[in-house]
């Protein structure tokens, strides 16, 4: 944490928002005792250990074992599905971190799996193992803003030879209503769901599993700017400039002159400005009224090409604006597809993502909700935290009166004599893990004295 706040204002506010998280998922539950297993479960979720498989789960929640969560995520009664969950974590990730410029970022990121039995299991193509392999497929909507980034939306891929087979279907508990849809056709409906519940965006970024077809309809329509990465052979075409262009993006970019580049920064990274080359080509403008976007105004269809400054490797994207909007904010807009990377790490390593342990259509999404959740209450964290303005220092209250007495120190207070020694500054203690028939027994004057901060 690198902002202004204290241990004490830290801990408050991770007391406060984890306290909100919770009060706003228990109206889904239709018993106490199974909102007690959810809360559990988030408190696990977001704890240090990263083992976070049914065994770890429930010793780590005080568990006899893990049959409790798996029935939380599995047979558990809710008064509302998962999708209900899910629209918690948007509204909560909004109210912490909306900004009116906001970027939706879409993505997928695949589970790896050894059997047939997971829901939407199968040997497909995944860019995080870089091979077809066995595993799932989730799409995810990431929400980036200057305030920070989380998951507000996800959907279960299910493949063709899963939707064509109502054994498979009814086996893992999949909805009758559940049709084959293509990833951009789930990344479409994301979209409108954002629109629909009011999410304040101006642009969505994706890859080029995204960039053609339904979510550039959805988006036009809807009068969002748009960064879609497209394929080299994407065909692209201008009407009314001169030079006209024509061609694959590909044959387009190799007839670019040195001139035509510009070295811009798409974002701060771990190693400092994500520099490249860049190049922008505008094919058209079209006005408002003949798209029925709601925003009115000549927008601009465009071609951006980046270009790697080590070894010249090129990224094409296919681009929808407002016109009038800079190369530069282009440029910002396509920076911002890294952060959903960021929060499929996050979740995988810290979180659980992929620590889902059930077989189910409604488990993948109970499990990957409440994990959205856990990381929604650290991003809104580290905002709340980074933005506090640190404390004066005032070293007339380093030892307040009455006096304070801390181990074999002596007291310290304005009428002490001796000026005391400064204390240096507080740290965590590591309470005792010993079970009970490992301590010894105390009087009961010692164990009246509970430490929780020590100095050292």
């Amino acid at each position: 944490m690198t902002g202004g706040a204290s241990v004490e204002e830290t801990l408050e506010l991770w007391v406060r928002l984890l306290r909100s998280a919770k009060e706003r998922i228990a109206p889904l539950f239709t018993q106490k005792r199974v909102a007690d297993s959810a809360c559990s479960f988030l408190d696990v979720l977001i704890g240090n250990d990263p083992r976070k498989k049914g065994w770890m789960r429930a010793e780590a929640a005080g568990d006899p074992g893990p049959w409790r969560q798996q029935a939380l995520l599995g047979r558990g009664r809710w008064d509302a599905d998962a999708d209900a969950l899910r629209d918690v974590v948007r509204d909560y990730v909004i109210e912490h971190l909306g900004t009116e410029d906001g970027v939706l970022v879409v993505d997928e990121t695949s589970f790896l799996k050894k059997g047939q039995a997971s829901c939407g299991v199968g040997r497909q193509y995944t860019g995080s193992a870089g091979k077809i392999t066995n595993c799932q497929i989730g799409v995810f909507a990431t929400y980036v803003s200057t305030r920070g980034h989380a998951f507000i939306d996800r959907a279960l891929y299910l493949p063709k030879d899963w939707t064509s087979n109502r054994e498979r279907l009814q086996q893992t508990h999949v909805p009758d209503d559940v049709m084959f849809a293509t990833k951009p056709a789930l990344a479409s409906m994301m979209i409108e769901r954002s629109i629909e519940a009011g999410v304040p965006f101006r642009w969505v970024a994706a890859d080029s599993v995204y960039g053609v077809g339904d979510v550039e309809r959805t988006l036009r329509r809807a009068g969002i700017g748009y960064v879609l990465g497209v394929k080299g052979n994407h065909w692209f075409g201008s009407w009314a400039t001169d030079p006209l262009i024509a061609g694959e993006a590909k044959d387009i970019a190799a007839a670019l002159s040195e001139n035509d580049w510009r070295r811009l920064s798409a974002g701060h990274g771990t190693k400092g400005e994500r520099l490249y080359d860049w190049a922008y080509l505008a094919l058209a403008d079209l006005d408002a009224e003949e798209f029925d976007c709601p925003i009115a105004g000549p927008w601009t269809r465009g071609l951006l090409i980046r270009r790697t400054i080590v070894d010249g490797d090129l990224a094409y994207f296919t681009t929808w604006f407002p016109k009038g909007t800079t190369m530069q904010e282009l440029v910002n807009v396509e920076g911002t597809r890294w952060r959903i990377e960021e929060c499929f790490e996050t979740a995988k390593n810290e979180l659980g993502l992929d620590h889902n342990e059930t077989r189910s259509w409604h488990g993948w999404h109970r499990h990957v909700s409440l994990v959205m959740l856990a990381y929604a209450v650290m991003a809104s964290m580290r905002y709340q935290a980074n933005s506090l303005k640190p404390k004066k220092h005032n070293a007339e209250h380093d030892h307040p009166c009455p006096m304070v007495h801390t181990g074999n120190q002596a007291p310290r207070c304005k009428a002490c004599t001796t000026p005391p020694t400064r204390r240096p500054y507080p740290q965590m203690v590591r309470l005792s893990t010993d079970t009970p028939s490992q301590r010894y027994a105390l009087s009961l004057t010692t164990q009246n004295a509970t430490v929780v901060l020590g100095w050292r």
